[in-house]
């Protein structure tokens, strides 16, 4: 709704002045003093402009009829009432506006305190032990703590274990697995030469994604592998993954083959195998993803590579 314009006079400009009050901000416009050297000083604020006798006595009067008054639920406006128009309207809570980029960035903040020194994946191992940290433990054979080389510059993160996983203690040994080998294979690479770990390391019932608590509870070791590797890129398998390590709950058609800064280092999702091997289609924009992270590995795409 547009309000008309009201013109300025003393009675409109003291209503501002209390609104700002009540808001608890009124200092901004009274309490800024600088010092020689040109810095705001926090005690003996030097006004900026001196306040007219006139106005003065009408807010003083304000405020004794406002102690005066009976107390109003909390939010309620208090302020000058000599112009309604003036009293600003209720406003909606801000839309927060989802930054996806940032996310990786803002991540980083908490980095170091994740980090252990000297860390090493045998420690992390170690450390997991025989794990009955969240349910997932009951019904689990074996834990799928992760494969490949220490060394690698490229590490594949999936959701979790999968039945043939569960029984072999290995990630990605099932037709997704094989899938998998084969795109790595395309990129002039072999399993051995990457890593391959999943958001949490125990089969999820019935091939379940892995809830919150489960995730919270798993993720820590992944977030200490990917620090202990530090590849240079990091491809998350499928919209688990990638919204777990991003923070995010949008859909992995949202950002798939984006690049995103994470801890210092380069992520990108792509789809699932899993989903590959019921949407064949999409192979092809999986290949064209996995050729952006050759370009940052300096892979060159080998003439008799076979598509994923």
């Amino acid at each position: 709704m547009t309000r008309a314009a009201v013109p300025p006079n003393k009675e409109n400009l003291a209503a501002w002045l209390q609104y700002f009050d009540d808001l608890r901000i009124g200092g901004f416009y009274r309490d800024r003093g600088v010092t020689a050297g040109g810095t705001l000083a926090a005690s003996a604020p030097v006004p900026l402009v001196e306040e007219n006798p006139e106005l003065s006595e009408l807010k003083a009067q304000m405020a004794k009829s406002k102690s005066a008054a009976p107390s109003l639920p909390a939010g309620s406006y208090i302020g000058f009432p000599l112009n309604p128009d003036l009293v600003p309207e209720p406003k909606a809570a801000p839309v927060v506006k989802f930054d996806l980029h940032a996310i990786g960035r803002d991540a980083a903040l908490f980095a170091e305190l994740e980090k252990v020194k000297g860390d090493t994946l045998e420690r992390i191992r170690a450390d997991i032990g025989d794990c009955t940290r969240c349910r997932l433990c009951e019904q689990r054979n074996k834990i799928v703590f992760g494969s490949g080389s220490a060394q690698a510059e490229l590490v594949f993160v999936g959701e979790g274990p999968g039945r043939d996983e569960d029984m072999q203690g290995l990630p990605f040994v099932g037709r997704a697995g094989k899938l998998l080998t084969q795109m790595i294979e395309a990129m002039g690479l072999t399993r051995d030469k990457v890593y391959i770990a999943n958001v949490v390391k125990c089969r999820p019932p019935n091939n379940r994604p892995p809830e919150k608590d489960e995730v919270a509870t798993c993720i820590p070791f992944l977030l200490r592998q990917l620090e202990t590797i530090h590849p240079k890129v990091i491809v998350c398998l499928g919209s688990t993954a990638a919204q777990n390590l991003l923070g995010t709950i949008k859909s992995i058609s949202h950002f798939r083959g984006q690049w995103f800064d994470f801890r210092g280092m380069q992520l990108m999702a792509t789809y699932h195998p899993a989903y590959l091997l019921r949407n064949p289609a999409a192979k092809s924009d999986v290949w064209k993803d996995l050729q952006k992270v050759m370009g940052v590995l300096g892979l060159k795409v080998p003439k008799s590579s076979a598509k994923a």
